[in-house]
């Protein structure tokens, strides 16, 4: 599948840095889940959060994706670990969707690995994303 390219905010990439500083640091089970979040980092546009598109996936975003394989809709918003609940919909960034997801558009078909084979999901809507609503500080 062709490499997008994605965009991440200066103020997410200093945050999301730290997670992945702390996986070198100790052993944890999503090291890998943290590993592939630093590899996305690596490939991403750094923009400042006034300029990152408003149909860019940034954290605390809330999405609505379709499951490409099941036809499947799911909402749920982005957030750092401390934050995930699964019954508010609140996936963590280093859930294997959440790293897959980030930095995307809507209209961007995202695919990543799993236990079973690859998921594919397409971005279909930002329901909300806190730089379009001059939200800087979330």
């Amino acid at each position: 599948m062709e490499e997008h390219k994605i965009y991440v905010t200066k103020f997410d990439l200093q945050r999301l840095q730290g997670l992945v500083e702390l996986a070198k640091d100790f052993r944890c089970r999503d090291r890998n889940n943290l590993k592939r979040l630093g590899q996305e980092l690596a490939r991403a546009k750094i923009v400042d959060s006034k300029d990152v598109p408003p149909d860019v996936v940034t954290m605390n975003s809330q999405v609505e994706l379709l499951n490409i394989d099941t036809n499947d809709k799911m909402i749920f918003t982005l957030v750092f670990p401390n934050e995930a609940d699964a019954d508010l919909g609140k996936v963590s960034i280093i859930a294997p969707i959440g790293t897959a997801i980030i930095g995307y558009r809507v209209g961007d078909t995202v695919a990543w690995r799993v236990p079973a084979g690859e998921r594919r999901i397409k971005i279909q809507k930002i329901l909300y994303q806190p730089e379009a609503f001059g939200d800087y500080h979330l």
